[in-house]
């Protein structure tokens, strides 16, 4: 699959959310040890956030992991190792970005583990993990984002970036500056 092709397949692809599956964080933990394995001294932390770090929390069955760096240099120098260990990721997407890099990591046809590469202890790195704590401690809030999420991913079945655009303004609301 083509940069294009994987960044365009993953754009249009359906908003689906399933209940929470209690095999996530053993999920994340094997994808942790497997990229630790990759880069024992790149990566600073890698932590488990998104929806699938959420326990209770509706999500895509796609597992978020943060992994903190130095600097975005280094970020930049491991994109050619993450790439030949089975991840995907599009350069014209993550130039846009400023504060990390992205990459997919794909199994049947379908997106199972997304990599959110930045600063340890920086500011993506803060309010990423902020937002998460917030919602494993504040079981209203928690709620009141499944619900979001629900209603958003009705509307935007098929646009996956519009749909979390639309989210955007709750988790703001949450983290603020943090």
């Amino acid at each position: 699959m083509t940069e294009s092709e994987s960044l365009e397949q993953a754009i249009h692809e359906e908003v689906a959310l399933v209940p929470y599956d209690p095999r996530w964080p053993s999920l994340f933990e094997a994808e942790r040890a497997r990229l630790v394995r990759l880069l024992p001294t790149q990566f600073l932390d890698v932590q488990h956030f998104g929806s699938t770090a959420i326990p209770g929390m509706p999500a895509k069955p796609i597992i978020d992991l943060l992994a903190g760096v130095e600097s975005m240099a280094v970020a930049d120098s491991l994109v050619e190792q993450l790439l030949n260990s089975g991840y995907t990721t599009s350069a014209e997407f993550n130039a846009t970005l400023l504060d990390r890099r992205w990459f997919m990591r794909w199994s049947n046809g379908r997106r199972t583990h997304h990599l959110h590469i930045v600063v340890f202890g920086g500011d993506e790195w803060r309010r990423r993990l902020r937002f998460r704590d917030m919602l494993r401690i504040d079981a209203e809030l928690a709620h009141r984002y499944a619900f979001l999420k629900k209603e958003l991913a009705a509307q935007h079945g098929i646009d996956r970036e519009a749909y979390t655009r639309a989210k955007s303004e709750f988790v703001l609301s949450v983290v603020g500056d943090a």
